[in-house]
């Protein structure tokens, strides 16, 4: 099954794609945990090779409450991207509402050493509606 990518944006010629699915096995509403898995493409256009340096998260959940997460690479890995290659990785965000947002960005260098700021796109995270 391919994967379908429901938010994207591009920064400096690169593309940072991102795919959302909540898991209803692993939440429990009753108990108030939601969880969602993400997948993310980020995909060289540029010239340049490129490595990711670390990650900035911004998740806000229905109540308003932001949540700040920075962290050197992601999911354990700083990966090194040449022209035209591409990184996928998944990982999940767990919230006490049935719903919020997350976006962010990574940090990127170059080859001169040279930072850049490469967006994470918004998404929602939105659990389906239950009956009551």
């Amino acid at each position: 099954m391919k994967e379908l990518f429901q938010h994207a944006v591009v920064t400096d010629d690169i593309t940072v794609r991102v795919a959302v699915n909540f898991l209803p096995e692993q939440s429990q509403p009753e108990a108030g945990k939601w969880f969602w898995v993400y997948h993310i493409r980020i995909e060289n256009g540029s010239d340049q090779t490129v490595q990711l340096q670390s990650r900035h998260w911004r998740i806000t959940d229905a109540r308003g409450m932001v949540n700040h997460v920075d962290g050197e690479g992601v999911v354990g890995e700083q990966p090194i991207l040449a022209p035209g290659q591409t990184h996928d990785y998944v990982s999940g965000c767990p919230l006490t509402t049935p719903s919020g947002t997350m976006e962010g960005f990574y940090t990127f260098t170059n080859r001169q050493n040279e930072a850049m700021e490469v967006r994470i796109p918004f998404f929602p995270l939105t659990a389906p509606a239950t009956a009551d």
